[in-house]
């Protein structure tokens, strides 16, 4: 317990950290396994620090900035102050990629539907086996070993996990629950970004990046309009139809003239040879 002289320095001299940092933000410690936070602040170590304390002497560090009112009504159940100086999407990203999965407990809802796959285990015959078919899993033994007969929807999405569920999926290592420590919201310089903004798919947001260039870039080509990227296509693309008409054309013109005079050799070449064959022929 902190002495009311201690809560005083407490929110001073973190008040003041406040002002070293470009990205500030808060962290929602609710449900968070002990295991996952120590694991974040290990891996985070360089990247971020996070301020610890009761509710209220959070929200006076906080107001006591004036950037950082704004995430006091952001603020639910037990939380911490995240300060960093580096990116907000890096950031979130990097908390992220600490996620850790975590083991069904009865009378938790599914995320998603949970599904045992058919195939041989590493279980032995016993008690297992009777709790797999106590489940309604197609269980059998084959050579000794337990097998899976086919795929089983075990527990639907949004449905409650039975206890009998719970223990069949702990016995067969499935682990359907992801648990995640990550900001909710982080303000850096000046822009505050909620977790809906910071959740970004990297793999998704490039294939639709890359779609929608690939299509701005065939309109463009397609209508004629001139950038970085069209230009050169474009001015290929007008020297190959100026070239085409000329040709048609017969029109004298350099990088033109060579081909004309190249044609009217070979249709002169041929016909001489028609000339030469009908002069051979013998006159009746």
């Amino acid at each position: 317990m902190f002495t009311k002289d201690e809560k005083i320095k407490f929110v001073k001299d973190s008040t003041l950290k406040l002002s070293k940092y470009s990205t500030v933000g808060i962290v929602n410690l609710g449900g968070i396994p002990d295991r996952l936070l120590q694991k974040s602040r290990n891996k985070m170590r360089g990247d971020a620090k996070l301020i610890f304390g009761k509710r209220s002497l959070l929200v006076r560090i906080l107001e006591g900035n004036d950037r950082t009112k704004g995430l006091v009504p952001m603020m639910a159940g037990t939380s911490a102050i995240l300060l960093s100086s580096s990116d907000p999407f890096e950031l979130f990203g990097g908390f992220k990629a600490n996620a850790i999965k975590l083991a069904a407990k009865p009378k938790q809802i599914a995320p998603e539907d949970i599904v045992i796959h058919g195939g041989e285990t590493s279980l032995q015959p016993g008690a297992a086996v009777t709790e797999l078919k106590q489940a309604g899993v197609d269980v059998q033994i084959q050579k000794g070993k337990v097998v899976i007969g086919k795929d089983k929807v075990l527990v639907k999405k949004g449905e409650t996990i039975s206890t009998i569920a719970a223990k069949v999926l702990h016995t067969l290592g499935i682990l359907p629950f992801t648990a995640i420590m990550e900001p909710s919201v982080l303000i850096s310089n000046g822009i505050t970004f909620t977790k809906e903004l910071l959740d970004i798919d990297e793999q998704r947001t490039r294939s639709e990046i890359l779609s929608a260039f690939r299509n701005a870039y065939f309109l463009s080509l397609g209508r004629g309009i001139t950038n970085q990227y069209t230009i050169r296509p474009l001015i290929i693309k007008a020297f190959m139809q100026a070239r085409t008409l000329g040709i048609e054309t017969k029109a004298y013109e350099p990088g033109i003239i060579e081909t004309l005079l190249g044609t009217a050799s070979a249709q002169a070449g041929a016909l001489n040879a028609i000339t030469r064959g009908q002069s051979s022929q013998p006159t009746i």
